[in-house]
């Protein structure tokens, strides 16, 4: 088994890496989005053509899928399919990883989306090459209808990405809206977020939106030429299920954290907040994927557009810039990561990083979404 090493990474400029696949014209992306808080999480890149059967024309897709986002100078999180065959294959993995971490895709930025069935492994193998990647500090999403629940719910991962099918006829079939409901709590009690892909009416995301679902991709979100940078429209709505007494997990909140090398110069960051509107801060990682500074958005863009800020910082590391992380772990209450965030008057709407066991970021909650639901639950 390929035991897969962090990434070192690197600045949006080093986007422009090499790779042995050569580009297509008409790759297509897809937006991930939060329908609570009605902004883009994700990017899937759509190569164009039918899926091919062996690991390594996989593998040579899901490259050109990471060099095409690569080209938009986004650092939105990357979603890349691969059948759970492919992981069974080192030297296409292996092939893939260098890739990755030679455009600059640090592995916290990139949501491994696992479809089909241990293929031929056995259970204990297939969670083996799953925890490879993680290890790695990749991001997993499952595909988990053709796998065990138990064995789902050992893996943890970060999305469970409802069948198609699902997402097409749960309006109508009250035993796929079961299946939506169920996925949705088995997601809040192992700390991961439900993403319904191809929704394509109002009907669709509103019953799924009502069944708990955070997270949808389809052409009802976005325009069939939708690029990152461009936005994309929905309702924010309050949520429709009932929480523990305890309350959800923080993690419920978690998004996708704008994740860069702690050697980032204030440059590059502020290219990252230029592109990305939407983005509320920054979390610049060591090595290991471990938090070491947090970058907040509007402190920052002051202090470069105060009197010689851009000539003081632009070349300086983004660094010293930041604040120390406020993190909190995975495991925590989300009223219990909200009473953190009122620990620093002067930093209590600063974005919270989240954290598993290792110390690495796995994403940040914004404090104003924690507000927002858990006022919810008082009424």
């Amino acid at each position: 088994m390929t035991a897969f090493a962090a990434a070192p990474g690197g600045p949006e400029s080093a986007f422009a890496g090499r790779s042995d696949v050569p580009p297509r014209t008409h790759v297509t992306f897809h937006p991930i989005v939060d329908l609570e808080a009605g902004t883009v999480v994700a990017v899937a890149p759509s190569v164009p053509g039918a899926p091919v059967p062996d690991p390594d024309g996989e593998v040579d897709r899901a490259i050109e899928a990471a060099r095409a986002l690569s080209s938009t100078e986004t650092l939105l999180p990357l979603q890349l399919v691969l059948r759970m065959s492919t992981l069974a294959y080192d030297r296409p993995m292996e092939r893939l990883h260098r890739t990755l971490a030679g455009l600059g895709r640090r592995p916290g930025g990139v949501i491994v989306s696992v479809t089909g069935d241990s293929a031929g492994m056995s259970l204990d193998e297939a969670a083996a090459r799953l925890g490879g990647l993680r290890s790695a500090g990749y991001l997993l999403a499952l595909e988990a209808g053709d796998l065990p629940t138990r064995f789902v719910a050992d893996m943890a991962p970060t999305v469970l990405v409802l069948d198609p099918a699902v997402t097409r006829r749960s309006a109508a079939d009250p035993r796929r809206s079961a299946v939506a409901e169920a996925f949705v709590a088995l997601g809040r009690r192992i700390g991961g977020h439900v993403l319904a892909p191809g929704v394509v009416s109002d009907d669709q995301l509103t019953h799924l939106r009502g069944r708990g679902v955070r997270l949808a991709q389809g052409p009802l979100l976005a325009p069939r030429d939708w690029r990152p940078g461009m936005p994309v429209t929905v309702p924010v709505g309050s949520r429709g299920l009932e929480r523990d007494r305890l309350g959800p997990r923080v993690t419920e909140f978690m998004m996708p954290a704008t994740v860069m090398p702690d050697t980032a110069t204030a440059e590059e960051v502020l290219s990252v907040f230029n592109a990305q509107p939407a983005t509320s801060s920054v979390v610049l990682v060591d090595r290991t994927e471990r938090p070491r500074h947090t970058v907040d958005r509007t402190r920052f863009l002051l202090r470069l557009a105060g009197a010689y800020g851009h000539a003081l910082h632009a070349q300086k590391p983004a660094a010293r810039l930041a604040d120390p992380p406020r993190s909190v772990p995975r495991t925590v209450p989300a009223i219990a990561a909200l009473r953190a965030a009122g620990d620093d008057a002067e930093r209590v709407y600063d974005d919270l990083v989240v954290t598993d066991e290792l110390g690495r970021c796995l994403g940040v909650a914004r404090v104003g979404d924690l507000i927002r639901s858990l006022s919810a639950l008082d009424h």
